[in-house]
């Protein structure tokens, strides 16, 4: 059974360098080196390919994976740290494999990255309000105990 790991990328990860082989599959890496690279189960590498995200070859049965696929990889993991779904990822990573010059899909990031701050900044205002009642909540309580215990 595999262990739980966070879907965050490694920060101190060394360089991700390919195996030597045969030469048959230079430059490519096994489903296991890159999930252990990347943070994540090979389950996650899975569903990602399931949903359309990334394309890894095959070397026989083996599932390899491209610096190309690494590298889109990274990018579906820092789109799901920062909240984005899954269907976002794709459209961001569609719009990259058919706009050469990525301006698309550098307009339609920067819209969505202003959407979402929007929503986090509403979410912390709302969190902050909470707070301050339940403090407030709290202060009430304890002076209510304090006053029936005297």
């Amino acid at each position: 059974m595999e262990s739980a790991r966070p879907a965050l990328p490694k920060t101190d990860a060394r360089p991700l360098r390919p195996a030597a082989d045969d030469g048959e599959g230079a430059g490519f890496l096994g489903i296991q080196d890159v999930a252990e690279h990347l943070g994540v189960t090979p389950r996650a590498l899975r569903f990602y390919e399931g949903k359309g995200l990334i394309e890894p070859g095959r070397r026989g049965g083996m599932r390899v994976y491209s610096r190309r696929e690494v590298g889109r990889l990274r990018l579906i993991l820092r789109g799901k740290r920062l909240g984005f779904s899954i269907r976002e990822i794709k459209e961001f990573l569609d719009l990259y494999d058919a706009d050469p010059q990525h301006l698309e899909q550098v307009r339609l990031l920067a819209s969505r990255v202003r959407a979402r701050l929007q929503n986090l900044e509403a979410q912390r205002e709302a969190l902050d309000q909470t707070i301050a009642e339940l403090r407030q909540i709290d202060g009430e309580a304890q002076g209510w105990i304090a006053s029936h215990l005297a």
